[in-house]
């Protein structure tokens, strides 16, 4: 009985306690390269922690996923004619086209041409590497995954999506993000007030009539590039694995979730979509302590503070003359400098720089003697000095990072410079207006505030939504019904067409009817009261 009675509490102290027990889901990650996979890998730690097991599916010329590592979920590796060091050289071809400012037209056209077909080889092989293989494809058919995480990085992902009948969630932050998200998502993107890709760094929500028209401009011109680029590359290549014609905009509209790594303390206000979730700063994290070496070396700044300063992970060094410009700025401030650089040491550099290959750069900027990011404007950089609070000097490079510090310069976070074109003044400059004006560090305090003060983190956010449409086998109900209408539906074209018709047939039978009763008033009538003939008859 005592035995009884024990059982019968711990039961009831179960069902009063609020637990509950969920099967771990079957998640199949395509990943992005660079940072964009490094942002991905929180996310799918997370879900390992939520005990759901994860399956990474990448090319064995990967540059950046070391799928050769022991980590917590599994790789699954299939082979592309290209080798490991030719990806690279694409990359590495694709920065050095935005950083050479001295190449002729001639040489820059040549280079985008050699750039953007070296692309394709690249999303070709990988994507006859996935649907060529049958032993992969059979692999995955049996392992019955209940979701596909994937960036746009990777090409075909929505294909896989497609083959395996699994719903999708995407990833995205990227160069011409506004083409993937009006184009291929539906998002309306109004050009009044909606700044297109940032090219022209000049853009913002606040538009003058010029400058509309410029941004209309550039929507047509973006819009008619991106789609002429996606029929003559991307199309042909899906419908050739697809066997049937398609297209990557048709495809990668079915996704059902749509995971944007920015948020309102960096967007400016516009429409969004149901399916379409903020989940910007998910990598953010308190600072934890820096080394001892490290730390001594913060410390020797005294009062002054130090600055931090990163290109990135793709960037690992500058031409001697951009290098030697950068050191001898840094020499011109109080405050000592950690650089992220791993190039030949510039011949200017001075003794309050100190050169490292890799930094702990969220906990640097998490330190209290922090007072500057010098940074390329990449997302996760950024949004880990909106989560600190230190404001920017921008040096963007290429894709998206101008438009990135375009934002934080319009909400006053940054000021921004072209490193092909400053001098050691501008940038020397630069810092002492961030650390010195208190303006700067108001406002990023200001959108520091805005992003913490969310009703759920962004990493939740982000494992949550993977989750909902884990359990609800798809998010199929958030999807507006734009994707399944043409150009000409969507804009109403063919409405209007039929109501202008409409008018002009009423407006013609009117017309026709006035003129008749016209003609009947008004004929003219012989002396004898009869109508007079017409002379005709």
């Amino acid at each position: 009985m005592e035995f009884l009675g024990k059982s019968c509490s711990l039961f009831v102290i179960f069902l009063l306690t609020d637990v509950s027990f969920t099967r771990g889901g079957n998640v199949l990650v395509l990943p992005g390269e660079y940072s964009h996979w490094h942002n991905m890998r929180n996310i799918v730690e997370e879900l390992l922690n939520r005990n759901h097991s994860v399956t990474l599916l990448v090319n064995s010329a990967s540059p950046s996923v070391n799928f050769t590592a022991q980590e917590r979920f599994e790789f699954l590796v299939f082979d592309v004619p290209l080798k490991k060091e030719e990806a690279i050289a694409v990359w590495s071809d694709f920065i050095h086209l935005w950083m050479n400012d001295t190449a002729t037209t001639y040489e820059t056209i040549t280079t985008i041409w050699r750039v953007m077909s070296n692309f394709m080889v690249l999303a070709t092989d990988t994507c006859k590497g996935m649907f060529h293989n049958e032993d992969l494809l059979h692999t995955l058919q049996e392992s019955h995954y209940d979701v596909l995480f994937s960036d746009p990085m990777m090409p075909c992902a929505d294909l896989m999506a497609e083959t395996l009948k699994i719903p999708h969630v995407i990833s995205l932050r990227s160069t011409f993000a506004y083409n993937f998200e009006q184009i291929c998502g539906q998002i309306p993107t109004p050009p009044s007030y909606v700044p297109a890709v940032a090219v022209q760094d000049h853009l913002t929500d606040h538009m003058s009539f010029t400058e509309r028209v410029e941004n209309m401009l550039l929507y047509i011109i973006y819009s008619t590039i991106f789609q002429l680029n996606m029929r003559f590359t991307y199309d042909r290549l899906y419908t050739e694995i697809w066997g049937k014609p398609t297209t990557m905009c048709e495809t990668m509209g079915k996704a059902d979730i749509w995971l944007i790594r920015t948020y309102w303390d960096f967007e400016y206000p516009r429409p969004l979509l149901p399916n379409f979730k903020f989940v910007g700063g998910l990598h953010c994290k308190p600072a934890k302590p820096l080394s001892k070496e490290l730390e001594k070396f913060v410390q020797s700044s005294g009062d002054h503070g130090i600055v931090v300063f990163s290109l990135g992970s793709m960037i690992n060094n500058l031409t001697m003359e951009r290098a030697n410009t950068i050191a001898s700025a840094l020499g011109q401030i109080p405050q000592k400098v950690v650089w992220r650089y791993s190039g030949k040491t510039p011949e200017t550099l001075a003794p309050n720089t100190k050169l490292y290959d890799w930094i702990p750069q969220n906990d640097l900027l998490g330190h209290p003697k922090t007072k500057a990011f010098i940074t390329h404007g990449g997302t996760n950089g950024l949004y880990e000095a909106i989560y600190h609070g230190v404001p920017m000097v921008g040096l963007p490079l290429f894709a998206d990072q101008p438009d990135n510090m375009m934002h934080m310069k319009t909400k006053g976070a940054a000021v921004v410079l072209d490193i092909n074109t400053m001098e050691s003044k501008d940038l020397a400059d630069a810092l002492k207006t961030v650390i010195n004006n208190p303006s700067y560090k108001e406002s990023i305090m200001r959108l520091s505030r805005i992003h913490h003060d969310q009703p759920m983190k962004p990493l939740d956010q982000a494992v949550f939504w993977i989750e909902f449409v884990m359990r609800n086998k798809g998010a199929k109900h958030l999807r507006v019904q734009a994707h399944d209408l043409s150009w000409y539906q969507y804009h109403c074209l063919d409405v209007v067409a039929f109501l202008l018709s409409v008018v002009a047939l009423i407006t013609f039978l009117f017309i026709k009817t006035c003129s008749f009763f016209f003609r009947k008033c008004f004929r003219k009538t012989r002396p004898d009261g009869k109508a007079r003939k017409n002379k005709k008859e």
